[in-house]
């Protein structure tokens, strides 16, 4: 593949307390020629702060897609996703669950809580990489985002 997936840049934040796994995710998307330009925070609560752009994230961008990690300190996932659905500023967002849970509660919980996709991470590396790189396939090739929902 030698062209982009999408014609414009994309924002994308990542919600990752795990270095080597906003890494994988940095990396994947790049080898899957996917323009984007990633926002890691390592919490929910960093999360609120960069969508509510408060304390260092004043100038940051809105993001177009949320990866969300469900096992974080301070603010897990599902609080996160709680706190922006329940926000008309946020909540059409999509938010994509990459976790490592394969629980079913936590498939469920996630869906419920308004999680547009929830997948889990794979194990291994080549795997891990190759589903980041479906995700930015499906979410920036195929999928329309809108345009004009931002604030």
């Amino acid at each position: 593949m030698n062209e982009p997936l999408n014609s414009h840049f994309v924002e994308i934040l990542l919600l990752e307390d795990e270095p080597s796994d906003a890494y994988l995710v940095k990396m994947a998307l790049k080898e899957g020629k996917v323009l984007a330009h990633l926002h890691h925070v390592v919490d929910g609560r960093e999360g609120l702060d960069f969508l509510n752009k408060t304390e260092k994230y004043t100038n940051v961008p809105r993001p177009d897609l949320i990866f969300l990690d469900l096992n974080m300190p301070r603010m897990n996932g599902s609080e996160f996703l709680t706190a922006i659905k329940a926000d008309e500023r946020f909540s059409g967002i999509p938010v994509v669950v990459l976790t490592t849970s394969d629980f079913e509660k936590d498939v469920i919980c996630s869906y419920q809580l308004g999680a547009a996709g929830y997948i889990t991470k794979p194990m291994d590396m080549p795997q891990f990489i190759k589903a980041i790189q479906q995700i930015g396939e499906y979410w920036f090739s195929l999928v329309r985002l809108p345009q004009g929902c931002k604030p």
